[in-house]
């Protein structure tokens, strides 16, 4: 299974945010979506990721308060990335190595879209599921044999 195969499935709603604005604003994009992330973008290029992880961080960091911090001073600078073609044992190898819950998917310099570890995680229990389906139906459909000849 492929990451495109995650995509096909989830769609394609981007939410970005760009390194200039207010952290604050980005938070509230977040929470009204309802979404744990924003890639970030400058002149149509990835530049980072912001994560509730980085928000929380940069919170405590400063005090409690987000102030008039900028996406640039909170986001990863450096995310991880896959594209639609990468395999999504290597991607599930790659997340839990860098404790990545959300990782854009880029196809050259654009953005497909982006995956989560929960969309990683139910690609793989769907197709457990149905493999599982598969087999027992094959299972039940097994032929008896044939004792007469003994």
């Amino acid at each position: 299974m492929k990451v495109s195969d995650i995509l096909r499935v989830k769609g394609n709603t981007l939410y970005t945010a760009t390194p200039d604005e207010p952290l604050a604003k980005a938070i509230q994009i977040m929470s009204e979506k309802d979404i744990g992330s924003l890639v970030v973008m400058e002149h149509g290029d990835l530049v980072g990721m912001l994560t509730f992880r980085e928000v929380i961080m940069t919170v405590v960091k400063n005090g409690g308060s987000v102030g008039t911090t900028l996406v640039r001073s909170a986001m990863d600078d450096h995310p991880l990335t896959c594209t639609s073609e990468t395999d999504l044992d290597e991607v599930r190898r790659m997340m839990l190595d860098r404790h990545a819950r959300y990782m854009p998917v880029m196809n050259q310099r654009m953005l497909m879209g982006v995956i989560s570890f929960y969309d990683v995680a139910k690609a793989v229990v769907d197709s457990q599921n149905f493999e599982n389906k598969m087999l027992k139906a094959y299972i039940r459909d097994w032929p008896e044999e044939d004792n007469s000849s003994n």
